[in-house]
């Protein structure tokens, strides 16, 4: 695999990281187009955020990612920002 590095005015950094997260109790419910719908979700997020997706994998009961963070960002904003913007996205959408 080809290494690449990525700079900001004070670091140079190549952070990549396996995430993984499922719904509460493992309900099978990435199904009938969410996945779809979350798919682009993930990836509008990451075009307007520090972080670049590598990867991903949805399943019907649970999500891998690959990300790029940058680490004065933080991995944990990161998955803040995609847990939190699918969710409200999700009440918006497919809630009756």
């Amino acid at each position: 695999m080809n290494r690449v590095y990525h700079s900001n005015r004070n670091i140079v950094y190549s952070c990549k990281y396996h995430i993984v997260f499922c719904p509460k109790y493992r309900r099978k419910v990435l199904v009938n187009g969410v996945d779809v719908r979350l798919k682009e979700l993930i990836q509008s997020i990451a075009a307007e955020s520090h972080f670049e997706v590598i990867e991903m994998e949805i399943m019907p009961d649970h999500v891998h990612l690959l990300l790029e963070v940058d680490p004065q960002f933080g991995i944990h904003k990161a998955v803040k920002t995609i847990k939190g913007a699918n969710c409200q996205a999700k009440c918006n959408t497919f809630e009756k």
